[in-house]
């Protein structure tokens, strides 16, 4: 069992409250990602689940038990930190061993816990090792072994792959998703990346200012965002933005912006007049003769795709091409945009409004 309930938590340091009334429920096996940017909170909610950080009103729950109160070692959690924590003088197997050790496990227990836990990390041939003799990806791993071997009823981890150059980081990636499948525990992941959210959570807690603002699968958020900050915040490259105002030419509903960039509406019942604002990821947009014209600003050739960034007045939209475009700045291109690819948003409060 690993569910873990959230009921009104808040958390304020002094006259500061950095998390509102919050309520979240963590299903049993799954895998759950907070995401936002720097300083949203996400990392201190998490911490509050661990009981590092006391909260402030409200109450835990871990599988139906009320875990306020108590401190870490009795949550039956197991935390994996950003920085590693290994202690450098031991080795692989005497880290790993360490919280069995202080709780006083049979040393024969131990070293089949160990052993089982380097196995599924790949860390066999590593245990007489030191930290200081492996790799980022393997110190990493032999953390999360220590968080193993306790057997806890959910791993918590916060930004274990920020310290990891980028090809370690996919490789983590992938390594945690198979973990997480083959020990079917809940896992709460905190990252301020949001393409580690995308490609491993189960379900995403996208938070901003200690606020959750959708919660949902990774498709779910990327289909239909609740709001501007959500579906700039999900994606990469981020959502395309335009303001501007629903105009009716020859017949049909045109967005028309301050700088006078005129893009297809999709079939929707808004009034004309209202102000929007017209949502369209970059990898939607093609590039052909019947689209919008744009003066190029700057061409990121990457191989297999080709990112453009135009604009037309203040308005500057970025299209992600799946081919090799010859662009060169300050040239003309037109960027063709499919009307049910757009995401409409209320153009005062940022909510999401229904085509």
């Amino acid at each position: 069992m690993g569910q873990i309930t959230l009921k009104q938590v808040t958390k304020s340091f002094g006259d500061v409250q950095v998390i509102p009334p919050l309520d979240l429920t963590i299903g049993d096996g799954e895998f759950t990602v907070f995401v936002g940017p720097s300083g949203c909170g996400k990392s201190t909610l998490l911490r509050l689940i661990a009981g590092l950080e006391d909260i402030t009103t409200g109450h835990i729950e871990i599988d139906g038990k009320d875990a306020t109160d108590l401190v870490p070692a009795k949550r039956g959690l197991a935390m994996v930190f950003q920085s590693y924590a290994l202690y450098p003088h031991m080795s692989v197997r005497k880290n790993i061993a360490f919280p069995l050790r202080m709780a006083k496990m049979d040393q024969a227990e131990i070293d089949k816990k160990v052993e089982g836990a380097a196995a599924v990390l790949n860390l066999t041939d590593y245990l007489d090792r030191r930290p200081g003799q492996l790799s980022g990806g393997q110190r990493q791993r032999v953390a999360i072994g220590r968080a193993i071997v306790r057997e806890p009823s959910a791993f918590l981890f916060d930004e274990p792959l920020s310290n990891l150059d980028a090809a370690l980081r996919v490789g983590m990636r992938l390594e945690i998703s198979e973990l997480h499948k083959r020990l079917a525990t809940t896992m709460v992941y905190v990252t301020h990346d949001q393409v580690e959210a995308m490609t491993m959570a189960d379900k995403i807690v996208v938070l901003q200012a200690g606020v959750i603002e959708q919660v949902g699968s990774p498709l779910e958020l990327y289909r239909t965002p609740r709001n501007v900050f959500v579906a700039g915040f999900i994606g990469s490259p981020s959502m395309n933005f335009v303001n501007g105002t629903i105009t009716v030419k020859d017949g049909k509903k045109t967005l028309v912006s301050k700088s006078g960039l005129e893009l297809p509406m999709p079939e929707t019942d808004l009034a004309e007049g209202r102000e929007v604002t017209y949502g369209i990821r970059p990898e939607h947009i093609t590039v052909g003769d019947n689209g919008v014209p744009l003066n190029v600003v700057v061409v990121e050739p990457t191989g297999s795709e080709t990112q453009i960034f135009a604009k037309s007045g203040e308005d500057l939209v970025d299209a992600l091409v799946k081919d090799r475009i010859m662009a060169t700045p300050g040239s003309e291109v037109k960027f063709v945009i499919n009307p049910d690819d757009v995401h409409l948003f209320d153009g005062k409060t940022g909510d999401r409004l229904s085509s």
